[in-house]
């Protein structure tokens, strides 16, 4: 076994957007930033939640990211799949420890996150468009979880809004880039059902409904500081052209990090102009 294994399992990077996305939630909703104490706890909870939804759907997914990605830990043997699930295990466990320090409803939030999460690589995932919504609507959740944590709900919903319909678009890629391992497998993923021409407007349709919810935050007097999101319609615009143009799994590959960075530009965007509302 590899110790980079453990590491890179997790996803890391993604795991601590989702944990600042968490953070953002709560500062969204109360208008400043929570304690550093109450910061860190949900920066834990999602965390270690995100970690878990990516440990379990790659043990769930071993046979595809042999074609897919023979590179990811399983596949090339830095870990087995046992030590993976045990590992998640413990993580989750971990995590719904600390939102029960939180408050009641953040633990059940997250309780209900995590055994969503396991239901989703385990059955939903190949279910064509259910397991792109299920995906979509844990993202989306992840700033209702700050909120729920600190109490009160505010601007959050708008940044759950776009987060959800945002991340359908990129699950939707997803599948369009992924598309010859999934047929392999045997997955009826939307690309494989419909078409991948069909399944690229139906992506372009949720990228173009993020972009129009992106103003909602603006009529609800968000701050100044929320400005940069005109560079994130933009790329997210920008890459419904690219895919309607060239419908391909190398294009919707090339989208779907396109999408990925503006996801990353949002999230500053959000937390700048709900720390500067009024202005």
């Amino acid at each position: 076994m590899e110790a980079k294994g453990f590491v890179e399992i997790l996803r890391p990077a993604n795991c601590i957007v989702a944990g600042l996305v968490g953070i953002l939630g709560a500062t969204v909703a109360l208008g400043s930033l929570p304690s550093y104490e109450k910061s860190l706890m949900i920066f834990l909870v999602v965390f270690l939640g995100c970690s878990w939804g990516n440990i379990i759907n790659d043990y769930f997914d071993y046979e595809i990211d042999k074609i897919n990605r023979p590179n990811r830990p399983l596949p090339r043997g830095a870990l087995s799949r046992k030590a993976a699930l045990v590992y998640g295990l413990c993580l989750a466990v971990l995590g719904l420890l600390i939102s029960y320090m939180l408050n009641l409803w953040a633990f059940l939030f997250a309780l209900g996150a995590y055994i969503l999460m396991y239901f989703y690589a385990w059955k939903l995932k190949p279910a064509p468009f259910v397991g792109n919504l299920t995906v979509a609507a844990l993202t989306g959740v992840t700033p209702l979880y700050g909120a729920v944590a600190v109490g009160k709900i505010g601007l959050a919903g708008y940044l759950a809004l776009c987060a959800f319909l945002v991340n359908v678009a990129r699950e939707i890629f997803k599948d369009i880039e992924d598309v010859e391992g999934d047929k392999a497998h045997g997955a009826r993923t939307l690309p494989i059902i419909w078409s991948i021409e069909r399944a690229s407007k139906v992506g372009v349709l949720f990228s173009v409904a993020t972009v129009i919810a992106s103003f909602l935050p603006v009529k609800a007097g968000i701050g100044l500081g929320y400005l940069p999101i005109i560079v994130v319609d933009g790329i997210i615009l920008l890459s419904s052209y690219e895919i309607l143009k060239d419908p391909s799994p190398t294009t919707a590959g090339r989208v779907q990090r396109k999408l990925k960075v503006a996801i990353y530009l949002a999230v500053f965007s959000f937390l700048l102009g709900a720390l500067t509302k009024g202005v």
